[in-house]
């Protein structure tokens, strides 16, 4: 009797061990060979590219093709031989890239670039809401495009990866650009970041506490400068303390002491986000000419507007004007500045998500299996799945996952 209930135990056993075989090659089974178009960037003064050759070398590796129009790396230095030597299939014809199954890129397509896509197909690129147009949305409806907006994309942590990873690259960027324009070389003060023994430190004030806001400030005391931090969050002013590891000034957005230590200092970092909308205006022009001669504005919030009243969009190529003897600099796109550094923070992203997406079989199963990926995906087969959009440009909305079970 025992001995038949054993030969039942291990009969059970044995069929479990089965059932375990079967689902882990049924899932080996679903992986897909992608087909990866690269195009060249268009838009101005973007200088990033999403994938980098080491990059690509890893998903040939893996099965899949990589087809590259040629001179997309060039602005970041990436030459066209160095991603065919890692089995990117470089095409001269923009028309063969946009007929790739998914079109990875940073700027948003252009309207003549939406029209060479095909229907159905996949498309990971930023949105700019700030530059959106609702053209643009209707294009990508029009041809039923399924669109991932990375700077949605959320890690396992979950933190905006690509946001976090540009915000950490500005911030310390912006600092070696006050460096810069400190300098006599480019009528600056002639003043060094920093301090030696009986020369006392370049003083830098801080607009916002966020990611931008702490790397700026980390970049800034590891070169020996004096650094004042202004956020309207007690929390967020904790947290880059505690990030930091040491003490440096910080304070609430109290007019009397923000404006003493702008008047007096040499540097101002602007650093304020807005959830929605434009950000604050937090310096008025008045406090601007009270500054002294040859100091530095760095706007990094330019591209929701400005913090800075006297604020005006500049370029990487006449990135500063001067206004009350105050050098401004007001570029919306820093990262573009460091376009090879900014690259590989990104295909760090970008190059685990494809091979995602063929390890899953596709799309939709990488997605429904990645809560932070579903919330990057704003369009469906056409079908606006972004309610924000769609509030904002009177489309209508169609639930994610009312869409998938609709089409099952």
């Amino acid at each position: 009797m025992a001995t038949g209930i054993r030969e039942g135990m291990a009969d059970i056993a044995r069929q479990g061990l089965l059932q375990t075989q079967e689902a882990t090659l049924e899932t080996r089974n679903r992986k897909n060979s992608l087909n990866i178009g690269i195009p060249k960037e268009i838009s101005f003064q973007e200088n990033r590219i999403a994938l980098t050759p080491l990059s690509v070398a890893l998903l040939v590796n893996n099965g899949h093709q990589v087809i590259l129009e040629t001179g997309a790396g060039i602005a970041a230095n990436f030459s066209d031989s160095e991603y065919a030597e890692q089995g990117a299939k470089i095409a001269y014809d923009k028309k063969e890239v946009f007929d790739s199954d998914i079109i990875v890129k940073i700027a948003p397509p252009m309207l003549e670039e939406i029209a060479l896509m095909h229907k159905g197909q996949t498309l990971i690129s930023s949105l700019q809401t700030g530059t959106l147009k609702q053209d643009y949305l209707k294009a990508l409806m029009h041809k039923k495009i399924n669109a991932l907006c990375f700077e949605n994309l959320r890690d396992e942590g979950n933190v905006l990866s690509v946001v976090r990873a540009m915000s950490e690259i500005v911030g310390s960027t912006s600092i070696l650009i006050a460096a810069e324009y400190l300098s006599n070389v480019t009528g600056g003060k002639g003043l060094m970041l920093g301090g030696f023994t009986g020369v006392p430190p370049t003083e830098i004030v801080i607009l916002g506490a966020g990611t931008v806001g702490e790397y700026a400030a980390r970049t800034a005391l590891a070169l020996g400068a004096e650094v004042k931090v202004f956020d309207s969050s007690i929390y967020r002013l904790r947290r880059l303390q505690n990030n930091l590891g040491s003490r440096v000034f910080t304070s609430v957005m109290q007019p009397i002491v923000l404006n003493k230590a702008i008047v007096t200092c040499d540097v101002v970092i602007g650093a304020i986000r807005a959830s929605h909308g434009r950000s604050p205006c937090i310096v008025m022009e008045e406090t601007v000419a009270r500054m002294k001669p040859h100091s530095v504005v760095i706007d990094i919030s330019i591209d929701q507007g400005g913090c800075f009243e006297t604020s005006e969009v500049t370029n990487h190529t006449n990135p500063t004007f001067r206004k009350h003897d105050v050098i401004h600099y007001c570029v919306p796109n820093i990262a573009s500045r460091v376009p090879r550094t900014a690259s590989y923070a990104l295909t760090n992203i970008f190059a685990p998500i494809l091979l995602d997406i063929g390890e899953f079989g596709g799309l939709m199963n990488m997605v429904w299996n990645n809560p932070g990926i579903r919330e990057a995906l704003y369009m469906y087969q056409g079908n606006c799945t972004n309610k924000d959009l769609a509030d904002m440009f009177n489309l209508p909305f169609k639930d994610l996952e009312l869409l998938v079970v609709s089409n099952q």
